[in-house]
């Protein structure tokens, strides 16, 4: 149909400037203007719809593994269908979206009151739909036999009362703790700030790299490092790159706060859901599209069955579809 409206509108353009060679100069530009315009303003309302077009999309870095398989089984199942992931830090992909780079995002943070007034102010309406549980690891080396830590020794830590590994266990023979974390404009080490209330830079003893693997790897060859990553870097049991990233570190089961029962809990899928684990956090897709395109459709996908299950197997909670927990007792 399309190619029809194209070839009618260019015989019409023939025609014209056929017939209309002796006219006014001024009629020929102002027909000529009304019949192009008309002509690519046809094209570009029917190019993109919710399983066709080319958009790019920016991502949290802490995310990769989940929006990689999400966006290429999509693409996979619409052929016509090109999304562009870019993965970024979360200072930089709430940039992305309030400079209309994009028109879809994909966080661990809501936009602010006044971001959102901005948009409204500008008529646009950000829309938000929650798409993941995601938790929040802490991983140290190999060789530090220690894997478990009480809620408030890791809130002592992040407000420097404790910096060595022998104020968390006096028989402990590493020295000064390195906490390693992503980038400076992480959204992983933001959380933190704001759980434990921190408005000041953070201590001497905080270090930022570029990346979560590059934690990991910093990790697994300093015994005295604690790491700060994405879950979902380390729980897609059916993915190699996972397995190997958490079998190169410990990953800490944490108490939850203000309860000494003895209990820990590893950022499992289980304790995530059930939020034993105490550093759970919502994973938001946010679009600013002005009608129902392809942003619109990738996120309804994702948010539906297939996208959920993907969630589901990468090792992540899923958002919008009912979960059933089963326990495993060796006897």
């Amino acid at each position: 149909m399309l190619k029809l409206i194209r070839i009618y509108i260019n015989t019409v353009c023939t025609f014209v400037c056929k017939h209309l060679r002796r006219a006014p100069a001024a009629i020929i530009f102002v027909s000529a203007v009304i019949l192009c315009s008309c002509g690519s303003g046809a094209g570009t309302a029917t190019d993109e719809t919710p399983t066709r077009g080319n958009i790019k999309i920016t991502v949290d870095e802490s995310f990769q593994p989940l929006l990689d398989t999400e966006v290429s089984t999509f693409m996979q199942l619409y052929t016509n269908a090109t999304i562009k992931a870019r993965y970024k830090p979360e200072y930089d992909v709430i940039n992305d979206f309030m400079h209309d780079s994009v028109k879809v995002i994909v966080t661990s943070k809501k936009l602010t009151d006044d971001q959102i007034k901005y948009l409204r102010d500008s008529l646009i309406v950000a829309r938000t739909i929650t798409f993941a549980y995601d938790g929040i690891a802490l991983v140290t080396n190999r060789q530090n036999r220690d894997t478990l830590l009480r809620y408030e020794q890791v809130r002592d830590i992040f407000s420097g009362k404790a910096v060595s590994w022998s104020d968390l266990d006096p028989r402990s023979e590493l020295g000064d703790i390195r906490i390693i974390f992503d980038n400076t404009k992480s959204g992983n080490i933001r959380y933190f700030k704001e759980l434990f209330e921190i408005t000041e830079a953070l201590p001497s003893n905080f270090y930022a790299v570029n990346s979560n693997p590059e934690v990991i790897e910093f990790v697994s060859r300093n015994p005295d490092a604690l790491g700060i990553i994405s879950v979902n870097w380390i729980s897609n049991k059916y993915d190699f790159r996972s397995r190997s990233y958490a079998e190169q570190v410990n990953i800490l089961a944490i108490s939850r706060p203000m309860i000494d029962d003895g209990s820990y809990y590893r950022p499992d899928q289980g304790w995530i859901y059930d939020r034993s684990y105490p550093f759970v956090r919502e994973v938001y897709m946010i679009t600013r599209e002005t009608f129902k395109g392809l942003g619109a459709g990738f996120i309804q996908w994702s948010t539906a069955e297939q996208g959920q299950r993907i969630v589901l197997k990468s090792g992540l909670v899923p958002a919008t579809m009912p979960i059933r927990l089963v326990q495993i007792r060796n006897e």
